[in-house]
């Protein structure tokens, strides 16, 4: 789960299937952590259609917004994080079980959200933008 504004990756988890239970685990833990956003935003992903994801959306009071089909510009912050952790992860290591990968790819979000400096961000961590942000919101309450 990503915050559209920051680029910061709030919550993941890396399944092999594309069964609802892992978006709703995913939806779950950025919820605790972060609380619940007014939109929750996804693609046409079976995992995101299932009826289990949907009911874990609106049972939270969010609002489901749903890309069109084919869209992915509707979705594009999630579509180059995905590219860049290809391209800057995945694609450079041969991992020796699915596990080696799950752990590298979660340390790559750490390190993306704490570490790698976003040109789009001005050179700031999706982090750093997310706490200035948190700390705005703070002072005009």
């Amino acid at each position: 789960m990503v915050d559209w504004a920051t680029r910061k990756v709030l919550a993941a988890k890396v399944a092999i299937t594309l069964e609802a239970c892992h978006a709703v685990d995913v939806l779950e833990q950025a919820f605790k952590r972060y609380g619940r956003p007014q939109i929750v935003n996804t693609d046409q992903g079976s995992q995101f259609t299932a009826k289990a994801f949907v009911d874990a959306v609106k049972s939270q009071g969010c609002q489901f917004s749903m890309d069109g089909r084919g869209a992915w510009r509707d979705n594009v912050f999630v579509e180059r994080l995905w590219r860049s952790v290809k391209y800057e992860r995945v694609y450079l290591h041969a991992y020796d079980s699915v596990g080696q990968a799950r752990a590298s790819i979660l340390d790559y979000f750490q390190w993306y959200n704490h570490e790698r400096p976003h040109s789009s961000l001005n050179r700031k961590t999706p982090h750093q933008v997310y706490n200035d942000g948190l700390l705005t919101l703070k002072l005009a309450a």
